[in-house]
C-alpha cells in the first residue's frame, strides 16, 4: 500500500492516471501531454507499475499502458476508511438510538 501512496503523491503521476481513465494509451501518446523528458516519464511509469496502478503491454518497441482500476479502487476505499469518510450520507452522529 505504501508504494500506492507514493505513486499517488506526485501530480504528474495523478495526471497520467487521469488520462488512462479515458482509454489505454501508448507511452508516446502520454508523453504528448507533458513537457518532461522521456527518462523522467519512464520513471513515473515505473513507479505507477510498481504500485500496480497501471499495466504496460509491449508490442514490438511500443508500450501501451492501461489503468488497473481494481487497485485504484481498493486504495481509494482504504483511504476513505482511514479517514472515516462515508459516502452513504450518514455519519456516526446520525445513527438512531
Amino acid at each position: 500500500m505504501q508504494n500506492t501512496y507514493k505513486a499517488l503523491s506526485d501530480p504528474t503521476r495523478r495526471r497520467i492516471l487521469q488520462l488512462l481513465r479515458d482509454r489505454d494509451m501508448t507511452a508516446g501518446e502520454l508523453a504528448e501531454h507533458f513537457d518532461s523528458t522521456k527518462p523522467t516519464l519512464s520513471r513515473h511509469f515505473s513507479v505507477l507499475r510498481e504500485a500496480d496502478l497501471i499495466q504496460g503491454i509491449r508490442s514490438g518497441t511500443t508500450i501501451t499502458y492501461r489503468l488497473n482500476v481494481s487497485v485504484l479502487e481498493e486504495t481509494l476505499l482504504g483511504m476513505m476508511e482511514m479517514f472515516k469518510i462515508d459516502l452513504g450520507g450518514k455519519s456516526d452522529d446520525d445513527s438512531e438510538t
